[in-house]
Order: C-alpha cells, then structure tokens, then sequence
C-alpha cells in the first residue's frame, strides 16, 4: 500500500488516486510535425529512481497533484499541487514546492 500525501486532503491510501502519467512530459508546439505528437502521445521512458507523477484525487477533492516517486522502492518522497507546476516559468526548471512526506514516526512533515 502506498501512502500519498494529498496537498488538500492530507494522506491518503493510493486506491484514492488514478495514475496519471508522467509529470515533466513537454507538450510539442501546435504546429508541430505528426512524428513529434506521435512521440509525446506513445514513446515514454522508464526511469529507474526518483519520478515526477501526476495523480488524480479522484474519490475525494478531485485536484490533480505531483509526486515524487522511486520507482525501485515505490517511496513517495514528496507531493504538490500540479497547478504549481503549470505557474512556474515556462522552462518548468524550477518545479513546484513539493510537500515533505510525513516522517515514519507519524510526526508533522
């Protein structure tokens, strides 16, 4: 079971939230050729380690956050909301302000 840290709800079981893809995927320009938009559409990699992620929190608030997933150990290191993302500038360099994940003493993060 994995634990994801809703930005609104707090934590939360994983069977709350539908994978959403990948987060830091670039949307090619509208006028970009066919190939291009094929790509972006069926090519994805498979990173080994840590992983920007969009999920829906679909059973509660119904928001779209990031998370920062291991993909070896499944750990989530951190979540945000995804409009942070899509407010940054447009090179998406900085990213958002993830929230820590709570500590495994059940403290505040």
């Amino acid at each position: 079971m994995l634990l994801i840290r809703c930005p609104w709800c707090g934590a939360r079981d994983h069977t709350e939230f539908t994978y959403g893809g990948a987060g830091a995927l670039e949307r090619p320009a509208a006028g970009a050729p066919l190939a291009a938009w094929s790509d972006f559409v069926y090519l994805r990699d498979n990173p080994r380690g840590r992983h920007v992620e969009l999920w829906h929190h679909g059973t509660s608030c119904r928001r779209w956050i990031e998370v920062v997933r291991d993909t070896l150990t499944h750990e989530i290191v951190a979540t945000a909301p995804a409009e942070a993302r899509a407010a940054s500038s447009p090179d998406r360099a900085a990213g958002p302000a993830f929230h820590a994940r709570a500590p495994k003493d059940g403290g505040a993060p």
